[in-house]
């Protein structure tokens, strides 16, 4: 006699019961499964605005010979919407469940693309500004948030950037603050890109050639988060990064750190 777990046909082609009610029960296990994690996902990534939404002011201080430090108004944007993050400057979807987040795509809004129209830059070709795009995961722990991205520049440079960031929080009376600790990974290609001198470079300009390895940048950082009224909220961020060698020696920059921060009102949807 057969087995009725191996034989799911007789000799005539009819399918035996048993068989048969084995599939219908695993068939149903299954649609009941992803019913179940559809409905799951629904409630987890629902499409509502939670977040905050503004008008700041952001400023940079350049570490380039010869530039001026930047200060622009933008929007400032910090707030989830189903899968979809803003972080002020990372935007990104979130993917597969990951420990205590999600595996993230994610892209930078950078600002170390520079011209250089200084006149101690002149023989120097402009540098675009960078668009990295990559994956990351932000894990809200118990002991605070870590932030790991890992970006691939595709534009000009075509380097690569790697950063982890821990941010602590404490919580007091209408304001929280989150203090942040890190580091950043710039590759050769990356570092060559901006802060290189290229030979051909060097035999237009007044500089000597400059082709540096990849740089890890310390960085510390604040950010506060002040409470106004029920729906209006102060944001402000301020941040240092400690330059590493490969960029710290090129010829054009003159500055050991880079300093930014921003300031901005925002209205806060629950």
């Amino acid at each position: 006699m057969s087995s009725p777990d191996t034989d799911a046909f007789d000799p005539a082609g009819k399918i035996i019961p048993h068989a048969s009610a084995f599939r219908h029960l695993f068939g149903g296990l299954c649609a009941t499964l992803l019913i179940g994690m559809a409905q799951a996902e629904a409630e987890e990534f629902k499409p509502e605005l939670v977040g905050d939404i503004g008008l700041g002011g952001y400023y940079t201080r350049s570490i380039i010979r010869g530039n001026r430090n930047e200060l622009s108004v933008l929007p400032y944007l910090d707030f989830e919407y189903g899968r979809m993050f803003a972080r002020v400057d990372t935007l990104g979807v979130k993917t597969l469940k990951l420990g205590y987040g999600y595996l993230e795509l994610a892209g930078r809004i950078s600002q170390d693309g520079f011209n250089t129209n200084a006149p101690n830059l002149q023989g120097l070709g402009k540098r675009d500004t960078p668009v990295p795009i990559g994956i990351g995961t932000l894990q809200e722990t118990p002991l605070g948030g870590f932030m790991i991205n890992a970006f691939h520049d595709v534009n000009r440079s075509r380097g690569d950037l790697l950063e982890v960031i821990y941010g602590g929080e404490l919580d007091l009376p209408r304001v929280t603050l989150y203090p942040l600790l890190g580091a950043e990974y710039q590759s050769g290609k990356y570092v060559r890109y901006y802060y290189g001198i290229s030979p051909l470079e060097a035999a237009s300009s007044q500089y000597a050639a400059y082709q540096p390895a990849g740089a890890v940048n310390g960085l510390i950082g604040l950010i506060a988060d002040i409470r106004l009224s029920d729906e209006y909220y102060l944001n402000c961020n301020v941040r240092r990064k400690w330059l590493g060698d490969a960029i710290r020696l090129s010829p054009i920059v003159n500055q050991r750190y880079l300093d930014t921060g921003y300031i901005a009102l925002s209205y806060r949807f629950r």
